[in-house]
């Protein structure tokens, strides 16, 4: 049988694997372009000069409409010049790398027209909205990574 005969449905499923790998690697190229340079490769950051460590920790904000809008506001990504689909893509990628257990069980992945509405939403000063995200994520019981900025 040629490939012109094969049926929608057999190609269909092979299409959408290859779609979904090669928006996983552009993500993971975006990373490389737009967050390596403070997150580092391995997602560890550099705490001493205040960029937080992802590793088991980044998750706890995607459980919270707030936390969601911190993500969208971090200078890195607000001013990253990615689409608003590639800056989602970039997100899902993080949660899903570096995330772990911090991640909630019921986790919602970002969509491009959840970062528009986010990336418009005025949270002031990001450093501190993010101490505002921190103490409810605390009072929740849940720890974010060390902050250092003043």
């Amino acid at each position: 049988m040629t490939m012109r005969r094969l049926p929608l449905l057999v190609l269909l499923p092979v299409l959408l694997m290859g779609s979904a790998q090669a928006a996983e690697r552009q993500a993971k190229t975006n990373f490389v372009l737009k967050c390596i340079g403070c997150h580092l490769a391995d997602g560890t950051g550099l705490p001493g000069q205040g960029i937080p460590d992802f590793v088991g920790k980044v998750g706890v904000f995607a459980g919270l409409p707030e936390g969601r809008a911190y993500l969208l506001h971090v200078p890195g990504v607000i001013g990253s010049s990615l689409t608003d689909n590639e800056t989602a893509e970039v997100l899902n990628y993080i949660m899903d790398k570096w995330a772990g257990d911090s991640l909630p069980k019921d986790f919602v992945r970002f969509t491009g027209p959840e970062v528009a509405v986010l990336k418009a939403t005025n949270i002031g000063n990001v450093v501190n909205y993010r101490r505002v995200v921190a103490d409810k994520l605390a009072k929740s019981g849940l720890t974010v990574a060390d902050y250092p900025w003043p």
